[in-house]
C-alpha cells in the first residue's frame, strides 16, 4: 500500500509540475517564412541570421507579414531591433477581411517607435480607432526602449484585458472588447522620404503560449494607468479612482433640456449605446434643443467620445448658466467646438480659426494640423478644469490651454460674441451641455471625475 501511495504522489506531482510551466510554441522557425504571409503592401521580408528582416520601400502602404493562424487568448514574447527613422509595430488579434475596407489590416498594434517621442509598447488600433493607449498615459515607460539594440517584448491578450511590456517594464494596460481573435503581424510602415528607403526592422525568438494562458498571466500590481475602452462602462480601477458615468448608455437619467426641467421629447435618440442629436435644419438649439447635466460641476476631468456626420456642427459646453439665455439659441458657457472643419462654413468665421474643431469656441483656436477621425470613426474630447486653469484635448493631444478669471481672459471675452454676457466663463461651477445645432452627432463614453 505504501509503495502504491508513493507512486500515486509521484505521478500527481509530475502532473502538477507539467502544468506549472508555460507551453511555448515557436511562430518562426529561424530559417524561412513558413506559416506567414504578406498583406496590404509591397515592403520586402526575408530571413537573415535567425531573424525576420523587414525593409522599407517607397510608394507602398503599410505592409504586414502575418501568421496564417489566428489566436484568441495568448501570451506572446519576441525581440525586435529597429533602425532610427523607421516606425513599425507588432499586430495582434488583427484581421484582414474583404468586407472591411477591402482587406485593410485592422486590429491592435504594439507600437515600435525609435523616435524621441518614445511611444514604443503603446497600443494603437490599426485601421480603426487609432491610439487607445498613447504613452502620455504612462510617461515613465518611454525610457524602456533601447536604441540600436535588441528589445524584449511581452504581450498578454487574455479576455478583454490587453497588456504590454518592453524590456521588463510594464507599458500599456487596456480593457477592450472590439476583437477577440486574430493573427500576429509584423509591420513595415509606409515611408514618405527617399532617405528612408532600405531601413530595416528585425524580429526574432517569436514564441506564443495559448494553452491555459490565464494561469500564466502576470499578476496585475496596478503599477500603471488602465485605459477602459469598453463602451459606457466603468472599470473597477476607474470607479476606485473616482470616475463616474455621466451618461449610462441607456437612459436620460441625470440630464434635462437646457431650457426645460425634463429631457426633450424629440430631437434626441438613444440607440445601441449611442446618444444622438438628430438632424434638423442646422439651426442652433431649434429642434430638440441642448441638453445639460442636472448636477453642476466645479473642478473636473471630463471625457466624451463623439462622431460627427459630414458637415456637422455641435459642441460640448461647461460652466453653463442656463439662466443667462432664455431666448433663441444655445445656452451660454465655454465650448469645446465640434465641427467638420473641411465643410462647415463656421470654420472660416471667427478669428484665426477659433471656431474649428477642438477650439475654445470664438475665443482660442486649436492647432491647424490636428489629427481628426472621420468617415464613421469616433474622436475623443477631454476637458480638464483645475481652478482657473482649463485644457482641451482632442484624441489625447492638447489643443487649448488657458486661465479664466484673468486680465488676458477678460480681454479675449471682450473681443468675442460673449462680451455681452456678465461674468462669462468665470463662475465657480456650472452645468455641462451637449449642443443641438441641427446636425447629426453621436456621443458615447461620457465620463467625469471631480477633482
Amino acid at each position: 500500500m505504501k509503495t502504491k501511495n508513493l507512486l500515486t504522489i509521484i505521478c500527481l506531482a509530475a502532473s502538477l509540475n507539467s502544468f506549472s510551466q508555460e507551453k511555448w510554441v515557436n511562430l518562426f522557425n529561424g530559417k524561412n517564412l513558413k506559416g506567414w504571409k504578406v498583406l496590404n503592401g509591397d515592403a520586402e521580408y526575408f530571413v537573415q541570421d535567425g531573424a525576420i528582416v523587414g525593409t522599407s520601400k517607397l510608394n507602398t502602404p503599410n505592409t504586414f507579414l502575418s501568421t496564417e493562424k489566428h489566436f484568441d487568448d495568448f501570451i506572446l514574447e519576441l525581440e525586435f531591433r529597429v533602425e532610427e527613422g523607421l516606425n513599425s509595430g507588432i499586430q495582434f488579434r488583427s484581421n484582414s477581411i474583404k468586407e472591411y475596407k477591402n482587406g485593410r489590416v485592422h486590429g491592435y498594434q504594439y507600437e515600435i517607435d525609435p523616435s524621441p517621442r518614445g511611444w514604443s509598447g503603446g497600443i494603437y488600433d490599426e485601421g480603426r480607432r487609432g491610439w487607445i493607449y498613447p504613452m502620455d498615459k504612462n510617461p515613465e515607460a518611454k525610457t524602456a526602449f533601447k536604441a540600436n539594440d535588441w528589445n524584449k517584448v511581452r504581450i498578454e491578450a487574455i479576455g478583454t484585458n490587453l497588456r504590454t511590456w518592453l524590456n521588463g517594464t510594464p507599458v500599456a494596460n487596456v480593457l477592450d472588447n472590439q476583437t477577440s481573435s486574430g493573427f500576429i503581424g509584423l509591420q513595415v510602415h509606409n515611408i514618405q522620404k527617399p532617405e528612408q528607403v532600405g531601413k530595416t526592422v528585425q524580429w526574432k525568438n517569436i514564441r506564443i503560449c495559448t494553452e491555459n494562458a490565464q494561469a500564466f498571466r502576470t499578476p496585475d500590481k496596478h503599477e500603471i494607468y488602465q485605459a477602459n475602452c469598453i463602451d459606457n462602462t466603468l472599470s473597477a480601477e476607474e470607479a476606485k479612482d473616482g470616475w463616474k458615468l455621466l451618461w449610462d448608455g441607456k437612459t436620460t437619467e441625470g440630464w434635462r433640456g437646457a431650457k426645460s426641467s425634463s429631457f426633450p421629447k424629440e430631437g434626441w435618440l438613444i440607440e445601441k449605446g449611442l446618444l444622438k442629436v438628430l438632424s434638423s435644419n442646422g439651426g442652433e438649439s431649434s429642434n430638440g434643443g441642448d441638453i445639460v447635466t442636472i448636477k453642476k460641476y466645479k473642478n473636473f476631468e471630463l471625457t466624451v467620445d463623439f462622431m460627427f456626420t459630414e458637415g456637422a456642427n455641435s459642441g460640448i459646453k461647461y460652466f453653463v448658466d442656463t439662466e443667462l439665455n432664455k431666448g433663441d439659441g444655445s445656452s451660454i458657457g465655454c465650448e469645446f467646438q465640434i465641427l467638420d472643419d473641411d465643410i462647415h462654413p463656421d470654420a472660416k468665421l471667427g478669428v484665426k480659426g477659433n471656431r474649428t474643431l477642438g477650439s475654445l469656441y470664438d475665443l482660442i483656436p486649436a492647432p491647424e494640423n490636428k489629427k481628426v477621425r472621420k468617415n464613421g470613426e469616433f474622436n475623443n474630447a477631454r476637458i480638464v478644469v483645475t481652478g482657473s486653469k482649463v485644457q482641451h484635448y482632442l484624441n489625447n493631444v492638447l489643443m487649448v490651454e488657458y486661465e479664466r478669471n484673468s486680465q488676458m481672459w477678460q480681454a479675449l471675452v471682450n473681443y468675442s460674441k460673449y462680451a455681452k454676457w456678465p461674468n462669462f466663463g468665470n463662475p465657480e461651477e456650472g452645468n455641462i451641455l451637449l449642443q443641438d445645432h441641427g446636425n447629426e452627432v453621436w456621443f458615447k463614453n461620457i465620463k467625469i471625475k471631480e477633482l
